[in-house]
């Protein structure tokens, strides 16, 4: 049976997939916080639930882990940093400076594929990365043009683009099992959300929920985390396995899209035609090389 997709095809389709489920990722977050888990708890629970059901495949597929080369479980670990310094930012800046410049990430993708595997930033490309700042910039109304990092958030924020973008590199070039990866993802989501809360949990005076409390969200948090997180998770690893981390960066810009008119649609959240052209242009931004592509395929086919 013939696949329908190239491997490329199918990991940007895996690509958009994941920059959805992501931007409704703000959903079950939400709550979680509404069902009593204060501060950063409902990021822990989150991310410790998918890594306890994923225990098993993990256990399962432990021996060809533990004797990967240094550079698999190098990518885990970064992989850990990233998801560890983009929570933290949101503790010390602004959501929206958060965003901007953690989305940077397809700039640092482009420009390391660039030096390390000699990938061209081809114009449209560049027109990628136009497109989806450019939105970003609207639809947060920065109008005084790309913010600098002021404070330790804008940093940790900067810090896990680039994390980020060099997991992804590290992803590609590796020959490793996407499968392998994907676990290694979990595990240490669930690692290094668990050292969050435990580093800066109460800060603000918080007390600690009861037990009843944790147990009162799994009915529904155990199949959200099964039918959204994990699928999501395992695409959000396929992709930079297979693309230029820039490329997998751009189409990743999606959440932000969705996310936005998601809570437009659930809340109280603004959404008028400054947003709406944001959104647009994101969305324009993660379509231009997988339209291109299809382009090119047509007249080769016919």
């Amino acid at each position: 049976m013939q696949i329908p997709f190239s491997i490329p095809t199918r990991a940007k389709l895996a690509s958009l997939y994941a920059g959805l489920i992501f931007g409704l990722y703000w959903i079950p977050l939400r709550a979680l916080e509404d069902a009593g888990l204060p501060e950063m708890l409902p990021a822990m629970v989150f991310n410790v639930v998918p890594m306890l059901l994923m225990a098993p495949l993990i256990l399962w597929r432990w021996p060809t882990i533990r004797r990967a080369p240094l550079q698999f479980h190098l990518t885990g670990v970064i992989i850990g940093l990233s998801l560890v310094t983009y929570t933290n930012a949101f503790l010390y800046t602004d959501v929206v400076r958060v965003l901007i410049l953690f989305y940077l990430t397809p700039v640092w993708g482009f420009l390391i594929a660039r030096l390390v595997l000699g990938d061209r930033i081809t114009p449209v490309r560049l027109l990628s990365i136009a497109l989806g700042i450019g939105g970003m910039l609207i639809m947060f109304g920065v109008d005084h043009g790309m913010p600098v990092p002021e404070n330790v958030g804008d940093w940790l924020a900067l810090a896990g683009g680039i994390f980020w973008a060099v997991a992804s590199l590290m992803m590609l070039v590796g020959k490793e099992s996407p499968v392998d990866y994907a676990l290694w993802f979990f595990l240490w989501n669930g690692i290094a959300a668990l050292a969050v809360t435990l580093l800066f949990f109460g800060q603000s005076g918080a007390a600690f929920p009861s037990l009843e409390v944790f147990t009162g969200v799994l009915p529904w948090m155990i199949p959200v985390a099964l039918i959204l997180i994990i699928p999501a998770g395992f695409a959000v690893i396929y992709g930079p396995t297979q693309l230029n981390p820039g490329v997998a960066g751009v189409l990743f810009m999606v959440e932000i899209g969705v996310g936005t008119v998601t809570a437009a649609l659930l809340t109280d959240e603004p959404f008028g035609p400054r947003e709406l052209a944001g959104v647009l242009m994101i969305i324009s931004a993660a379509l231009v090389e997988p339209l291109r592509d299809l382009v090119r395929r047509r007249p080769a086919e016919a």
